[in-house]
């Protein structure tokens, strides 16, 4: 049993009817043979990784009244059947069916009940490959802890073997006398971390304005609270001036209103080649090429949509705080930063130069308040005042706008091919989190030689999220334009959408069934539902009504007996989680 931390619960707290904690990640895989069956091949690894991964496994534990953060415990009732899922496009299998799929999944609350992960095998892709939806709660892992899931799931040699399954005993729930004795000894301590940390914030004013007389400390906050709001000042001090805090709210944009239940899903690519060239010819970073092609195309899109800001939009830009040496891998370490989008500069180079001056200036937020006392605040912050102050700020949302208008995220991935049982991982997509306020999300990854762009919005808000998936890369284009230099590696034709005719369709695989596979005897029970037509036989029905009753009390009383069994036993329902059927989602 281990307690969340004040930021893995913040995820938790943030849900609403509309908003959702969970992020996701989608892979687009090769098939190494006719007969590889993908959803075999899934079944079996996530139930390998289930006794090595803390995250798979355990599920939520609530503290009476919340009182205090949650807990968590290893599942005495996991059910594999239940996480990993089966589904399939219809034809033409477009990367559109796929994301509009995508986005279906996402827009569903996770059941807190259960372990907080669901995995979905997606086949009828139009090119003959297959997908693979991960979906997980970001109160269990940040993007660095979903890296390493990744690499516990996917090979670097397509002929390792498969893992072997790991024994593990499940937990059952403490008693609501013991969560209350647990909660009443951090009630205790809480005021105590709370002095600390006010004194630790004062120090961390202090460093970053250079203060090393108290007497003057009045004088330098009034100061530095001028700069961090934008007020400019002759007499006030370089340290100070160079920290700036978004207090006011950042420009409206159409998507910056209150979210829906329901989401868009778009994705494009290109060759990391071309980014790495377009930092060459610019002096920037690959981070601050990738900034700009941002800009660029929320430029292009708000134009398109005559509400382009006169004033610069703001990103906030997620930052892993991780340092190697945590002794916990699976929980979050990530903070936050808010940089200007150039959207109201029209020369494409200039916006990688404006980039890059304001992700310098963003760093230096942390300065102010590093992200470990920032931590540290969500961890002697009290869960009721916490999901009220984030709830309260959803509902504010029609009446105010955020600090920032969109969530931008690159995530750097491995540069060597990924297998996954064998088959080869083409691309890795990012999905990630809209809120009330802020109904857009670009999430970038880096794998191998290309780069990815996951663009998920509220589908209401943005209803045409395909043209700006679009017009990232036409901002490409224009970059290259602008140095005067061809695409590094050609941009190839965007993957078959409904309705398009330069890609054909691959023809349908069915894998042959297998003989040896767990899941065979899965699809044997299948047959059982064609005795079907004998319900309908009326002949036979009306001779077997009296008898019923007694049938019917005799299998409840086994099935009774059963079921305690399989909640003592954990290792049994691995077993039994062969028996799934495919076809249910």
């Amino acid at each position: 049993m281990k307690q969340l931390t004040g930021l893995d619960a913040s995820f938790l707290y943030m849900e609403t009817a509309t908003t959702f904690g969970h992020v996701s990640g989608l892979g687009i895989y090769e098939r190494p043979s006719p007969e590889f069956d993908p959803y075999q091949v899934v079944y079996e690894r996530f139930g390998a990784l289930v006794g090595q991964a803390e995250p798979m496994r355990r599920k939520l534990v609530e503290v009476p009244f919340s009182l205090d953060h949650p807990w968590w415990i290893d599942d005495a009732d996991f059910d594999l059947d239940y996480h990993v899922r089966h589904i399939g496009l219809a034809p033409p299998g477009g990367v559109d069916q796929l994301g509009e799929q995508v986005s279906r999944i996402v827009g569903r609350q996770m059941d807190r009940t259960r372990p907080l992960w669901e995995v979905y095998v997606i086949e009828g892709l139009g090119d003959g490959r297959w997908a693979m939806l991960t979906k997980t709660h970001h109160a269990t892992i940040d993007g660095a802890a979903g890296v390493i899931l990744l690499n516990m799931l996917t090979d670097t040699d397509p002929n390792t073997p498969a893992p072997v399954a790991t024994e593990w005993e499940g937990e059952q729930p403490p008693s609501q006398s013991e969560l209350l004795q647990h909660t009443l000894q951090s009630l205790a301590s809480n005021p105590v971390k709370g002095m600390r940390l006010q004194l630790k914030l004062v120090r961390n004013l202090a460093d970053a304005l250079g203060v090393t007389s108290v007497s003057k400390m009045a004088g330098h906050a009034r100061d530095a609270i001028k700069s961090m709001a934008g007020v400019r000042s002759a007499d006030v001090p370089d340290n100070e001036r160079r920290i700036q805090l978004p207090l006011t709210p950042a420009p409206a944009t159409p998507w910056n209103k209150p979210i829906t239940a329901h989401r868009r899903f778009a994705m494009r690519g290109t060759s990391l080649e071309n980014i790495k060239a377009l930092k060459t010819a610019t002096g920037g970073t690959v981070n601050d090429v990738v900034m700009a092609i941002c800009a660029g195309a929320l430029r292009e899109y708000l134009i398109k949509h005559d509400a382009l800001p006169e004033k610069p939009l703001r990103a906030m830009v997620p930052v892993s705080i991780r340092t190697g040496e945590e002794t916990d891998v699976w929980t979050n370490r990530v903070s936050s930063i808010i940089a200007d989008l150039p959207t109201n500069c029209p020369d494409p180079l200039e916006r990688v130069a404006l980039c890059k001056e304001a992700m310098i200036a963003a760093k230096r937020q942390l300065e102010l308040v590093p992200a470990e006392t920032l931590i540290d605040v969500t961890q002697t912050s009290s869960p009721v005042v916490a999901m009220a102050a984030l709830r309260l700020m959803s509902r504010m949302s029609s009446r105010m706008i955020l600090p920032a208008n969109v969530t931008i995220s690159n995530v750097p991935g491995p540069r060597q091919p990924l297998y996954f049982g064998g088959a080869k991982l083409d691309a890795y997509i990012p999905v990630s989190i809209v809120t009330d306020g802020m109904g857009l999300n670009i999430t970038v990854h880096s794998y191998m030689d290309r780069l990815d762009f996951g663009i998920i919005a509220d589908r209401e808000l943005v209803p045409d999220l395909w043209d700006m998936a679009d017009m990232h890369i036409a901002e490409i284009g224009r970059l290259f334009e602008a140095v005067g230099q061809p695409w590094a590696v050609p941009q190839p034709a965007p993957l078959m959408r409904r309705g398009s005719t330069h890609v054909k369709p691959v023809p349908r695989s069915r894998p042959a069934p297998g003989t040896t596979v767990p899941s065979a005897p899965a699809k044997s029970p299948a047959p059982k539902k064609t005795p079907a037509p004998k319900k309908s036989a009326a002949p036979k029905r009306a001779p077997k009504k009296a008898p019923a009753p007694k049938k019917t009390a005799a299998s409840k009383a086994p099935a009774s007996q059963k079921a305690p069994a399989s909640q003592k036993a954990p290792g049994s329902k691995k077993t039994a989680a062969s028996k799934k059927t495919p076809g249910s989602n």
